[in-house]
């Protein structure tokens, strides 16, 4: 078995070169900026 036959079967696990929809992600963390308001605002916090 090669070195590169042994890196080619792994299983990918996401990080910061998995390509997928960026929408989706920005949304999302734009959701939880919104719910961490929501949340001081609510326990007075702020």
């Amino acid at each position: 078995m090669t070195v590169h036959s042994a890196t080619a079967t792994r299983v990918r696990t996401g990080g910061p070169h998995d390509d997928g929809p960026k929408i989706v992600e920005h949304l999302m963390g734009w959701a939880l900026v919104v719910v961490v308001a929501m949340l001081v605002t609510q326990l007075g916090l702020l």
